[in-house]
């Protein structure tokens, strides 16, 4: 399953608004196939990796982290049937479809075919790994990650303005790399007019993961998408991963709203006494801010330390 989670991941920010799912197919203890969902949705995962297995995934177990979609579609058959009719023996689901056309309508074909249905195996990893679309579905927006590069003191930049460069280039070639694992990226007014920052993907071989730019202002800019509010982030065609990486009020707007579903902080070993990353969140006590954020990963990049925390939901 850990395979089938890392090739999911290949497609994340590429597939909305279809899940970015990940297949691996074994028989006698050899991958016979791989797949993960294409660009704009299909052929989904599973058709990849029975296309390739062939004849081999006649017997086979197939890991897929998503419960294969069991409803008609002018795009493609269901994953369901084409698992059926290629006779595999066994499927290994990680997460079970929230869509209503599928939710457990898989699970029981599959099962009704005589082939046996193991679920729930790194159910939590894959509904990380699927967040955009997980979220979509249960709140009706994207889901939200926020990027903030900040000094040990919590500075974004000198009191002048000057922010280039706080991080360091391996700090900022992690950052470039989440831009291409997003739909969209979005600033604010402020950081538009100060930095013009051009919010492409500067990593070889990824320069057409450039995620589709938007813009939080009253007023449009050419060659950007405008809203005029962080809650009309629902209203974005096509985007289930959105990155927010510009401005301390437009980072504290989406706070504010409780938007933000995860959060990036890279920060690097100087102290700059400048300006702050977050604008005032509003609140009247410290009760509030605590049991919001959850650990989820924390690591060096050169002399830069990058810390990925999850909102605590429920």
């Amino acid at each position: 399953m850990g395979a089938a989670l890392a090739l999911g991941e290949r497609a994340r920010g590429r597939t909305a608004p279809n899940p970015n799912v990940g297949c691996v197919i074994v028989r006698d203890n050899h991958v016979v196939g791989r797949g993960w969902t294409q660009p704009g949705g299909r052929p989904h995962a599973e058709a990849m990796a029975l296309a390739q297995a062939g004849e081999a995934a006649r017997g086979a177990t197939a890991y897929t982290t998503l419960e294969p979609c069991a409803h008609e579609s002018a795009r493609g058959p269901a994953c369901t049937d084409s698992l059926i009719a290629c006779r595999v023996a066994h499927v290994v689901i990680a997460l079970r479809d929230p869509d209503p056309r599928t939710d457990g309508r898989g699970i029981a074909r599959l099962r009704e075919a005589g082939i046996a249905v193991t679920t729930d195996i790194r159910s939590a990893d894959a509904a990380r790994s699927m967040a955009g679309f997980l979220t979509r579905r249960a709140h009706g927006r994207p889901a939200v990650t926020l990027k903030l590069a900040t000094s040990l003191d919590g500075c974004i930049a000198l009191a002048d303005g000057t922010s280039r460069w706080i991080t360091g280039l391996r700090a900022r070639a992690h950052a470039h790399l989440e831009r291409a694992r997003h739909e969209a990226i979005l600033v604010g007014r402020g950081t538009l007019d100060a930095d013009a920052p051009r919010l492409d993907v500067r990593l070889a071989g990824l320069e057409d993961r450039t995620p589709r730019r938007i813009l939080l202002s009253a007023s449009d800019a050419p060659g950007w998408t405008r809203i005029a509010s962080a809650r009309a982030i629902a209203d974005l065609d096509g985007v289930d991963h959105l990155l927010v990486e510009g401005g301390a009020h437009t980072a504290a707007a989406f706070l504010r709203a409780d938007l933000v579903d995860r959060l990036l902080l890279y920060r690097a070993p100087i102290l700059l006494g400048g300006r702050p990353g977050l604008a005032d969140l509003g609140l009247a006590t410290l009760d509030p801010a605590h049991g919001r954020w959850n650990l989820h990963d924390a690591r060096m990049l050169g002399s830069d330390r990058i810390e990925v925390y999850e909102r605590a939901r429920g």
